[in-house]
Formats: C-alpha cells, sequence, structure tokens
C-alpha cells in the first residue's frame, strides 16, 4: 500500500503530461462560410444553429466565421470563391453553377419531381445519389458535405398565379438554370437577377414577382409587404442548398471534423424540413389574415407544370454528368412511384 501511494503521484503527473501533450496536439480547423440567406430568415437561424452545433460538438476545435446575405460576393460566385480559397465553404446552392455544367441543376434544383424534402433528401442518402453528386463536385475541386431542403418554394406576386395561364407573361425573378427555360415555354418572362436585387425589383415594378424561397422565408423577407399573391402549397421549386468545400480544406481536416460536419448538416436536413411545415403552415395562416392571397393549384394544373418540366430535364442534360445524374433520378423516382413507367 506505501509503494502505490509512492507512485500516485509520479502516475498523476505523466496522466498530466500526457493529456497537456494531446490538447496540444488537437487540430484546430478554420473555416470561412458563405450563405445567400439573411440571417433573420428561418434558414438564416438554421444555418447558425448549424454553427454552433458543429463549434459545440468538436469542443471548440471547429472554428467557423459565418457569412451572410452573400456578403462576400454575389450568390452566384460563392461556389467560385470557395474553390478558390477566398472563403472555404459554399451554403448556397448548386443550381447557381449550371453555367459551369448543366449536371448541377439536378443536384440543385430538380424541379417537377419530388414532391416533399424527405423524398429528395432519401435520394441523396439512399438512392445513390451522393456518390454521384460527389463525382461533379470534385470535377471542380469542391466536396459536397450534405443538404439541407425546405420544400416546395411559394411565389410572390403583384398579380394572381392561379394556373398555369396566369403565368402569361409574368416577369418575376429567377435564379439561372432550367427554371428559366420551364416558365419561358409556359409563357412567361424570367429575369436572373440576384437575391439581393430582388426588393428593388419589386418596388420598382422591373419585375411582377419573384421566385425567392419558401412561404416563411419570403415572409420573414418582408416580399408579401410589397405584394399581395402566391402559391401555397408551392409546386415549381423544391431546392437543395447544400454546404460544399473547397476540397483541398476538406481533406485536410482531421476524419473527426469532416464527420462532425456531415452528421451536423443530416441534423440540419432534418431540422430544416420539419421546422418549415410548422413555420409555412403559421405563414399561411398569418399572411392571409393581412390579405394577402393564396392559390392552391388543382391536380391538373400542377399535372401541365410537372410535363413541362419533366421534358425539360432530357433538353437540359447535355453531359454525360448531367444525363447520369437524370437517370439516376428517373430509376429512384419510379422506385418511389412518383413516375410511371
Amino acid at each position: 500500500m506505501r509503494m502505490i501511494g509512492k507512485l500516485a503521484p509520479a502516475v498523476s503527473a505523466a496522466l498530466l503530461a500526457a493529456g497537456l501533450s494531446t490538447a496540444a496536439m488537437a487540430q484546430t480547423t478554420t473555416l470561412r462560410i458563405q450563405t445567400h440567406y439573411a440571417p433573420e430568415t428561418v434558414s438564416g437561424k438554421l444555418a447558425a444553429q448549424y454553427v454552433d452545433n458543429v463549434q459545440t460538438m468538436s469542443n471548440g476545435e471547429i472554428q467557423i466565421e459565418m457569412f451572410y446575405s452573400s456578403s462576400v460576393v454575389k450568390s452566384v460566385e460563392t461556389f467560385d470563391a470557395a474553390a478558390t480559397g477566398i472563403l472555404d465553404c459554399d451554403m448556397t446552392g448548386g443550381a447557381y453553377q449550371t453555367g459551369k455544367n448543366p449536371a448541377f441543376q439536378f443536384v440543385g434544383d430538380i424541379m417537377g419531381g419530388y414532391a416533399t424534402p424527405y423524398q429528395q433528401l432519401s435520394w441523396l442518402y439512399y438512392g445513390g445519389g451522393l456518390d454521384a453528386a460527389q463525382k461533379l463536385y470534385n470535377k471542380f475541386d469542391m466536396q459536397l458535405v450534405g443538404w439541407w431542403v425546405y420544400g416546395q418554394e411559394s411565389l410572390a406576386s403583384s398579380k394572381p398565379i392561379r394556373n398555369a395561364a396566369d403565368l402569361k407573361d409574368f416577369k418575376f425573378r429567377s435564379p439561372p438554370g432550367m427554371e428559366t427555360k420551364i416558365f419561358e415555354n409556359l409563357g412567361a418572362k424570367p429575369i436572373v437577377m440576384d437575391f439581393t436585387e430582388v426588393f428593388t425589383a419589386l418596388e420598382s415594378g422591373i419585375i411582377d414577382g419573384a421566385d425567392a424561397s419558401g412561404l416563411a422565408n419570403n415572409q420573414s423577407l418582408g416580399l408579401y409587404d410589397l405584394v399581395k399573391h402566391a402559391n401555397y402549397p408551392g409546386f415549381h421549386s423544391m431546392p437543395s442548398d447544400h454546404l460544399a468545400c473547397n476540397k483541398a480544406k476538406w481533406n485536410a481536416m482531421p476524419e473527426s471534423h469532416r464527420r462532425i460536419m456531415s452528421v451536423a448538416m443530416e441534423s440540419l436536413a432534418l431540422r430544416t424540413a420539419l421546422t418549415f411545415e410548422k413555420k409555412n403552415a403559421e405563414a399561411a395562416a398569418d399572411l392571409q389574415s393581412k390579405g394577402v392571397k393564396l392559390y392552391a393549384w388543382s391536380e391538373e394544373e400542377l399535372q401541365k407544370f410537372r410535363d413541362a418540366a419533366q421534358s425539360a430535364w432530357v433538353d437540359f442534360a447535355t453531359t454525360p454528368e448531367a444525363k447520369a445524374l437524370v437517370d439516376s433520378h428517373m430509376a429512384y423516382l419510379r422506385q418511389l412511384g412518383l413516375v410511371k413507367e
């Protein structure tokens, strides 16, 4: 017993030294991430929660500097800024990068395909989507970490959008990509502009409406203070907002840090889908009480859009990567019973 007592201080000192050595060797990861969302929006707050989760779960080993509202570069430039090291990660969406390869449309916003965010996330994690998409991202020196999908978007408009016929000559803000072709085929006049320019364009009458986000996000942005018409539930767009990081930066991170980032994205995806089911319903009730008109399209009118969208997939898939992603989606949509044989 006396021998053990004499050894105890030495053992304690050795353990303390080992602990200090381990702490000294702990690798720190610092990341600069930009999102197109404003911090006061529902999605902006969810992004902030993601940052807090990552920093807390890593015990401070991962430190994130978050930039909102495209404050460093424009939304469409965020991907390149991350790939070239101006930023480290892009938290916007793949659809902004269709100019590089139309395949990005089919990881950013397939349009006219899945009905719920859960189905779309299912393709990513269980339908082979992540592996297929990763090949595309890696070609541009980026690593796809995960998605967060808030559900169907709602248009904001200064005039009724009750059906497909109401889209004729409808001038609205559109993101770049396949959406412009679909709406042009339905008689609308989409105008591509940055997310940050929507307010001025609506106020000045340059556009009649905007494809900005989901109903709750649109409300928090104040779009329905300017215009009094919207469609709900949405039908035209269900973007997959991504977290994609500079591949060299990602590869240099410890596996534990990469795992924390990836699993936290899965948490963000679930929280986003659940939050917006509630928030959109609350926003719908509140907006109607304030005189905003909401239009739910009939199944017949919805099918007109789906037909236009799905015919555009083939026309837009002009590269091997795009064709492979369309084939992957179609196979999974058939498996889910959303597309008939």
